[in-house]
């Protein structure tokens, strides 16, 4: 039995859309996969979980461990990509102690914010790596391993650390390959 589900299986699954040469492990699990749309060359790798409005473009890699959690949308657009154990979450609820929290209690008692997180095009988030709600990593941007990412990431360049900040530009040239 191949590790990756057959196009038909994954049609079965329910998926909103999916497009050509899509691989997702068999060991991946998905919440609410109607409201996913997966473009084509899309790979989703072993022990992943996506939940909720996701959007994934072409060329796009998700690697083992990762976790989406798209209450208010996530998108990653073409060849881009998360390195294993990142975490990308479009909610958070409020920890003030003025509210409750957690899925299991009535939602009038709690007071869940967010926004969606958007990851343009050529983008790359490294290792281990948390994305905080609301934020927008531009076009050609690569996330050092271990990072947060608490504020939208200007266009072609490295950001890394805990709150990651900027380290240098990063090139163009990859365009070139294309």
């Amino acid at each position: 039995m191949n590790s990756f589900y057959s196009k038909n299986e994954l049609d079965k699954i329910g998926f909103s859309k999916v497009g050509d040469n899509v691989l997702i492990s068999r060991f991946a699990r998905f919440y609410s996969p109607e409201k996913m749309q997966i473009g084509s060359n899309v790979r989703i790798d072993d022990f992943c979980i996506l939940s909720g409005d996701i959007i994934f473009h072409d060329f796009i890699h998700i690697s083992a461990f990762c976790a989406l959690y798209g209450k208010f949308g996530i998108e990653i657009d073409d060849y881009s990509g998360l390195s294993p154990r990142c975490t990308v979450f479009s909610a958070t609820d409020d920890f003030s102690g003025d509210f409750l929290v957690g899925p299991m209690v009535d939602s009038g008692l709690t007071n869940v914010k967010g926004g969606k997180v958007i990851i343009n095009k050529y983008c790359q988030v490294g290792a281990g790596s948390v994305v905080l709600p609301g934020i927008t990593i531009k076009e050609g941007v690569a996330v050092g391993a271990m990072s947060l990412v608490n504020k939208t990431l200007d266009e072609w360049s490295v950001f890394a650390g805990i709150p990651c900040k900027f380290v240098k530009e990063r090139t163009k040239k990859l365009l070139e390959l294309i």
